[in-house]
């Protein structure tokens, strides 16, 4: 027997924790994870990048989190259309689309562009990638694999969040810049004179990477729906779209808990800086070390949910949403620098650890209901109007010079009691009944 993937040679038949064993998949997700890492690098170190840009255009330091905004944003007010447009075309074609997109917003940034504008143009490309990258696993794959490939999807995304940070502040550090810099093409002048602007134009070939796999992101027979050019017709199916998901007895448990889990987790990135800098003495580059170490926790969890929970038991992880409210309080009674590390990476391994089969369920449910790109669109909506809302309120509540341990504590006490209330509304959906039937694989 395989000690990792369980599998038993002698039978043609996986063990119950074959979850973990990517062997497994077909080829055609090793080019989606491929396509997805890369995009993903590239989206991360660009972001470093377009901050060091406004730092050598001498921007006001309010700016800053603007960019977070400006890309965000696309998310948001684009998802009636970015899922329609996802359904309407193979998701492989979407995702290539996408990345040259994203490419133009690089272009804009090195060729004068204020950061802003250009990184929401890299946004659009985002939120009309978002759809289909998640889109093509529920076409492509069975159900049963729904869980584990959104694992794996989730670690590869979080481990290119990592390295895409650490590769976008090498890029701009004086040591390699200066020696970028001296590369120039003979008898002609690229133009390239600074850090941000050679970091920006080596992220634009990871985007070209990324694009070259899209081409071969396999085909699958999913239909094809045609998109409507009446843009008041797009933004009323959105909101049929919406009314289906949220009005669907799981599907509203799933949409609620990840809607949450991304607006919590886009907040707790500014508190753990704001927290690491008050209880532990650090400077803001050691304290994204903190976040880094969170999310190899979510990469663990995720994984660990890959191997141990299957689609039809999904809402079992639910208790621990409370746990990871409950879990952040703590934070506030911690001083020393190895334990923060660890209670970082248990933080993130619950968080990890029920979103991703939430995030699959999610995903079922909104491909029976109306489609991989039109449910994935409503899902985005959702989660980055969250993301906007609790930035929002916790800017807020820091402007009001409220102590971060204080802040801390809200913060918590609200996780848990919003994952308490979606727990005790899918129980009092079980006792109404008509639950969706979920189907369960042989092989669970």
């Amino acid at each position: 027997m395989h000690p990792i993937c369980g599998i038993n040679p002698h039978r043609n038949s996986f063990q119950p924790h074959a979850g973990l064993c990517i062997q497994s998949m077909p080829f055609g997700f090793y080019i989606i994870m491929a396509a997805q890492f890369f995009s993903s690098l590239a989206d991360n170190a660009l972001l470093v990048a377009a901050i060091a840009t406004l730092v050598l255009l001498d921007a006001p330091a309010w700016l800053t989190p603007m960019l977070k905004l400006f890309f965000t944003i696309s998310y948001v007010l684009l998802a009636p259309f970015v899922g329609a447009f996802a359904d309407s075309l193979p998701k492989g074609k979407v995702m290539f689309i996408s990345n040259i997109i994203k490419v133009g917003g690089c272009l804009m940034m090195l060729f004068g562009v204020h950061p802003l504008l250009a990184y929401a143009v890299v946004g659009l490309g985002a939120a009309a990638y978002s759809p289909a990258k998640y889109g093509i696993l529920t076409e492509y794959l069975p159900h049963s694999k729904l869980v584990i490939a959104n694992g794996w999807i989730e670690g590869l995304t979080v481990g290119s969040i990592i390295l895409g940070t650490l590769l976008g502040g090498a890029l701009i550090s004086n040591r390699l810049s200066s020696t970028l810099l001296t590369l120039d093409l003979p008898y002609f002048d690229t133009g390239i004179d600074s850090a941000p602007e050679i970091a920006i134009t080596l992220i634009v070939s990871f985007y070209v990477i990324a694009a070259v796999f899209n081409l071969y992101v396999p085909r699958t027979n999913a239909v094809q729906k045609p998109v409507h050019r009446n843009p008041v017709r797009l933004v009323t199916e959105f909101a049929h779209c919406m009314r289906s998901l949220w009005g669907d007895k799981l599907g509203q448990i799933t949409l609620a808990t990840t809607t949450l889990f991304w607006g919590a987790g886009a907040t707790l990135q500014f508190i753990v800086l704001k927290w690491a800098e008050v209880a532990l003495g650090y400077t803001l580059s050691q304290s994204t070390i903190l976040q880094g170490v969170t999310a190899i926790g979510i990469a663990l969890g995720a994984v660990v949910a890959a191997k141990t929970i299957p689609l039809h038991r999904a809402v079992s992880v639910l208790p621990m949403g409370i746990a990871m409210g409950i879990l952040t309080i703590c934070m506030i009674f911690v001083r020393d620098v190895y334990l923060a590390m660890v209670v970082m990476i248990l933080i993130g391994a619950l968080a990890g650890f029920f979103v991703v089969p939430m995030n699959a369920l999610l995903q079922h449910r909104g491909h029976i209901l109306m489609g991989a790109g039109h449910s994935i669109a409503v899902q985005n909506f959702n989660e980055n109007l969250s993301i906007l809302i609790m930035l929002g309120v916790y800017a807020l509540l820091i402007k009001l010079d409220l102590s971060i341990y204080t802040v801390i504590t809200l913060f918590g006490m609200f996780i848990a009691v919003t994952m308490a209330m979606v727990r005790e509304r899918h129980q009092f959906n079980v006792r109404e009944g008509n639950i969706p039937k979920i189907p369960v694989d042989a092989k669970h």
